[in-house]
This record gives C-alpha cells, structure tokens and sequence, in this order.
C-alpha cells in the first residue's frame, strides 16, 4: 500500500467487481481512433493502454452507440455491432493483464445537441424541440416503438461486451444528451409511457437497465452518469458558480430524487456532475472553472443511496482528489482530461511526486477542440495522447548539439524532448526567466492552471540539468561561435500596435504590461481588442473593481485572432457579463488621446468616448528577426511557435515536440 495519498490507494467494489484502486478515466470521445465499423482502433487501444499503465483502476470509454437505424450518422461515429466486437475484447485483454477494469460508455444518442453536419438524417429528441446548434431546425419526436428498440437495442449491446471480456458499462445519461433529455422536463413533453411526472420521464432509462441485464447478466455491472444539477437559465443560457438565478433544467432537489430512484431500480454504481450544453463549461469545464467544481454534487448525492458514487470535475491535483475521497464526498474519482495531459498521474501520486504530474490548462484546444474541427482526438499539453505509439520519446542513436534560442514554451518543449532524447541541448532566453507569455499569461487567478504548467516546465528543465544560457541576446553572429548541428528559433511574439493616430506603445500599456505590473490604469478602462487576451485584460480589472470597456472591430468579441473553445468561449462570455463589463462591437478606433478616443461605427458614424485609461490588446506579431538573419546561412534551422505564428499554446508546444523529435 502506498504511504501516499492512502485513501486513493484502497480498492472498492462495484456490485462484484473489484477495483485496485479510486481512479477512474472518466469517459472523452475517441473520434479520429476509431476502425471504420466504428469499434476502437489500434491508437484506441494504444491510448488506454498507456493509461492502465499509467495505473488508473477504472477506464471508461468515450461513448459507443449501440442503434444505427434510428439517428443517422456519418460514418466513422463510435458503435458496438458483432463485426467490431473482437476489438473489444482484445482491449480488454490487455487493460487486465494490466491491472486496470474496463466499462464501455453507451449513449442512447445525442439528439438536440447533435450538430446536424454530422447526421444524415433530422436530428431526434424525446419530444419536437430545438436543436441546439440550429435552433430553426426542430428535432423529429421518436416514437414510442423507437423508444423501446433503444432499450433492446442496450441489452444485445451490453450481451456482446460481456462476452468478450468488458467488465461492465456505463450509461450516458449526463449533458443534456438523449438520456438526459427524456429525463428532464424542459425537453421531455411526451404524453405516452415515456413522458410525465419523473418517474415517467425515468421509464426508458430503467428499461434500458432491464434490458442489460437480462440479455447480459443479473450481475454484470451498470453504471450511470448523470448531472445532479443543470446549471440553465433558459435554453442557451448558463448560469456561473455562486450566480442567482432560477433553474430552468433539472435542480438539485430532483436530481436526488432521480439518484435514489436509479439506486432503487438496481443501478450499481452512479457517476455524478452537473451542467449540459446550454452550460458547458460545467460538463467541460474551462480554465475559469475552479478545481473540485463539481464534487460537492457527488457528495450530497452520497447522502442518499448505498451505491458506490464517483465524483468528476477538475480533481486533477492528488491533494484534493484524496481529500475528496477521505471525506466522504465520492468513493471513486474520475479524471478525464488529467489524464490526457499525463497518463501517469496514478503512478507519480502513488509514489508521492505529484509536482511531476503535467497539469491539464482547461483549453480544450487538444481534446474537444480537435473532435469537433474533425481531427483525432489528443491534448494541447500532451501531444503524444492519441499517438502514443508513434509520438514515443526515444533515445537518438546519433546525438546532436541542439542550440534552442527563446524560453517561452515552445522552446522549453523543444529543449525538453530535445534532451530526453539524448541530445546536447543549449537554451538561450535573453530574460532572467524562463516562460515567455506564459509569465503574465498566469497572473490572473483564474489562470492558475497555466502558472502550474510553467512550474511544471521549470522543473523539468532543472531536473534534466538543461545547459540555460540566461540574459544573452542572441546574435547572428554567435551562430558561428557554437557551430550547433540544428538551431531551433523560438523567439516569440510581441504586441502588435495598430497604427491609429496617437497611439504607440509608450504611451499606452499593453495587456502584457498590466499583468506584469509595469504599468497601472485608473478606476474607468477601454481595452482596445475583443481577442482572448483583451476579453481575459477586460476581466481581470472588472474583478478588481473597475469600470470596463471592450471595444472591438468585429461584429463579436473572442472570434478573431487566437481561436477559443464552445465552452471556454461560453464562460468567459458570461463571466464578461457578471462583472458588468460593457461590449462595443463593429467600432474603428481612429484617434486616441489622454482624454478621450474616437472611433467609427458599424453605421460610419464618428463618436468619442471619453477614457481615463486605454490598454492595447490588439494581437501579436512574429518576432522572426534572428531566423530571417539566418535562413539561407544554415542547414538545419528551425521556427517555432508565436515566432513561426502567434496562436496559442497547442501550437507552441506541439511545435517544439514535433521537431525535437524529428532532429
């Protein structure tokens, strides 16, 4: 038993299944990993292998459908039919020789929340509602015969599983998706079996388990997954932790009753969270969300059933997760994109390094980001997740003097791979410290993550006694002082100042300037720039009392420049709203001086606002001087991240890997 973080450690039952431990994967869609009969393909299985290697006790797949004939996708969408079962059962094959148990995650389907790109015919929904990306476009009602070959469409999916070997399986009931909304009043309107009163509404639900475990066994383990609370205002309106407001979906004191409900009806295990798509950022939540949101809604559902209850929701810092569980609050804990961003967070806690765990930043960009531009599955901090075979760090068989040149992320990924593959690797950052925009990209707490992930980075580099070179500028000239095999250029990005009359950069701060503390503003503030950095500026001085401004070009703010993700987007948006910071769209900043700043609408129309104080955060620029000097001069040269393109920390990082591990 390890000494560290004991609680964690323990194994528990769900019905007669053992566990080794309280960590679960907590199910992420495995789009772009897939066999084209929609079973897991070998980057599935090679990704929840390095997780059970990893040691986590409970894998959760990422959803598998088990009807095709009733929401009509595109192919390549997960499901479980008899020609794709033998992929199953060879996975888990390899997760028990490991240790690990294996639930495959079912969804009845995605209904209103299904974009319609993705279907081939109308989207469905327990009643004619909405769908939620094309609000025009109304969902077809199933009808009751539908409903009920869903149900035994559950028990044939779950007597296949279980004869190759899956240990068990999970319902996905949360979210706002098929399940949840036959559930929930808003969405359901039905008037037959399947509509009414809760009890009703839970009537397709509780057929679903019969089903299983009368086509797979009495004793083989069901698990469900739902939200205690939804988090919704309205449709297509979320509400933040702590805000007032009165619950248009499901509220806590219905969600108890639906939890002990589903224990009654022999459910053996419940999988609990909150919010739906209307509220994403609580399902998946961002950056902005706290670490242990959505706990404490596992442990008032503990409160009132017997069955084993996991808990789910930024619980990727060790403390925390054994607190959790030491204080009654959840008996398992589910990490999902922890475990993306390092798959070994089970091995380092247990042998009490949690400080060498890779911190997930809550940006979405690698994991829900990729799903939905249509690209496989993986992780913005972590780009082996998903590639685990083929993005392996191994050692070089003929090694190289590597000089990096910037210490901003994308050079400390490339000097860290660059390292641990055997290379000679000298770093240059002309600061006094290593980070780049990481650095005042971390002040504001609510960016807390991304300050773990530079403490991260800083002691990975001093634990592989990297050669840093600190407070040299390096120039052109120096190339041929150290005569390096590959030069890898990542020196960055600067604010890009629009040539707008009076304004300039010394006069003015910059974003940048205000998280760190060289320059100060006064009580009422006009951030230039509706970009991720000037919306993140715009409120972090609301938070500190003062009177904001956003003005923007584009006909939205957070849609230009450096992309964002639905749920990041969402929160950010309302946390803008809360804190009562005031949005200026279509509007051309022409003219700015110590008073006051001209700009011209949508309309053509010339307005001045009067201002105390402007801060700049209209974009970035490529410093790409040194590369440019270089190109032509130098075989092997590479650039890297913002000094390549400014964009955001995916491409930093991935950058600097891709090439360290191409040299």
């Amino acid at each position: 038993m390890p000494n560290f973080f004991r609680n964690l450690f323990q194994p528990i039952q769900i019905g007669s299944l053992e566990i080794k431990n309280r960590i679960a994967m907590a199910p992420m869609g495995i789009l772009g990993l897939l066999n084209p009969d929609g079973s897991p393909g070998p980057r599935a299985i090679d990704y929840y292998v390095e997780r059970a290697k990893g040691g986590v006790g409970l894998i959760i797949t990422g959803i598998f459908r088990v009807n095709d004939e009733i929401e009509l996708f595109h192919p390549g969408i997960p499901i479980v039919t008899r020609s794709g079962i033998a992929a199953f059962g060879e996975l888990a094959e390899v997760l028990h020789s490991l240790g690990a148990k294996i639930f495959v995650q079912l969804t009845a389907g995605l209904g209103r929340v299904a974009p319609p790109h993705r279907l081939i015919s109308d989207p469905i929904s327990a009643s004619s509602i909405p769908n939620y990306w094309m609000p025009k476009k109304i969902c077809r009602a199933l009808s009751t015969e539908e409903v009920e070959k869903l149900a035994n469409s559950f028990g044939d999916a779950a007597g296949l599983l279980a004869e190759a070997g899956i240990d068990g399986v999970e319902l996905h009931g949360h979210e706002g998706y098929l399940f949840d909304q036959f559930a929930t009043a808003i969405w359901n309107k039905r008037t037959d079996r399947y509509g009414g009163d809760l009890k009703a509404r839970l009537r397709f639900i509780l057929d679903v388990l019969h089903s299983i475990k009368e086509k797979a066994r009495a004793d083989f383990p069901v698990q469900y997954r739902f939200g205690l609370k939804h988090y919704i205002k309205d449709l297509h309106a979320g509400a933040l932790p702590g805000e007032k407001y009165r619950e248009a979906g499901r509220d806590i004191e219905e969600g108890l009753e639906m939890a002990e409900i589903l224990a009654a009806a022999g459910f053996d295990s419940l999988h609990v969270d909150a919010g739906c798509y209307d509220s994403w950022y609580w399902p998946h939540p961002p950056i902005y969300q706290d670490n242990a949101c959505m706990i404490d809604m596992a442990a008032q559902v503990k409160k009132h059933v017997k069955i084993p209850v996991v808990g789910v929701g930024k619980m990727g810092i060790p403390e925390l997760a054994e607190k959790a569980i030491a204080d009654g609050k959840a008996d398992i804990i589910a990490l999902g994109k922890s475990l993306l961003a390092d798959p070994f967070w089970v091995k380092k806690a247990a042998q009490g390094q949690p400080e060498s765990i890779r911190p997930c930043i809550g940006c979405h960009d690698g994991c829900m980001g990729r799903v939905f531009g249509s690209k496989p599955l993986s992780c913005a901090v972590n780009p082996a997740t998903g590639r685990e075979r083929n993005y392996s760090i191994e050692r070089s068989l003929n090694p190289l003097n590597v000089l990096v040149i910037g210490g901003g992320v994308a050079g400390m990924e490339a000097a860290r791979v660059a390292t641990l593959r055997g290379h000679n690797v000298k770093l240059y950052e002309k600061s006094n410290l290593l980070g780049g925009h990481l650095i005042e990209g971390s002040v504001p707490k609510f960016k807390k993550e991304v300050a773990r992930l530079l403490d991260w980075y800083r002691r990975e580099l001093d634990n592989l006694k990297l050669d840093i070179h600190f407070g040299e500028e390096f120039l052109p000239s120096s190339i041929v002082k150290e005569r390096p095999d590959v030069a890898i250029i990542a020196t960055g990005s600067k604010p890009s100042i629009p040539p707008i009359q009076g304004l300039t950069q010394d006069n003015y701060p910059t974003a940048a300037d205000l998280f760190l503390g060289r320059r100060s503003v006064n009580k009422h503030v006009v951030v230039l720039g509706g970009g991720v950095i000037g919306c993140e500026a715009a409120l972090w001085l609301a938070q500190q009392g003062k009177n904001v401004t956003i003005i923007e070009i584009l006909p939205e703010i957070l849609t230009g420049g450096i992309p964002i993700q639905h749920m990041n987007r969402l929160m950010l948006l309302d946390l803008l709203t809360f804190h009562n910071v005031k949005v200026i769209t279509n509007a051309r900043v022409v003219e700015v001086d110590s008073r006051s700043l001209t700009l011209i609408d949508g309309g053509d129309s010339r307005k001045q606002l009067p201002t105390e104080s402007l801060v700049v955060a209209t974009g970035l620029q490529a410093e790409r001087d040194l590369y440019d000097s270089l190109r032509g001069e130098f075989a092997n040269l590479f650039l890297i991240g913002d000094s390549r393109k400014p964009q955001n920390i995916l491409n930093a990082i991935w950058d600097g890997f891709h090439v360290a591990q191409a040299i």
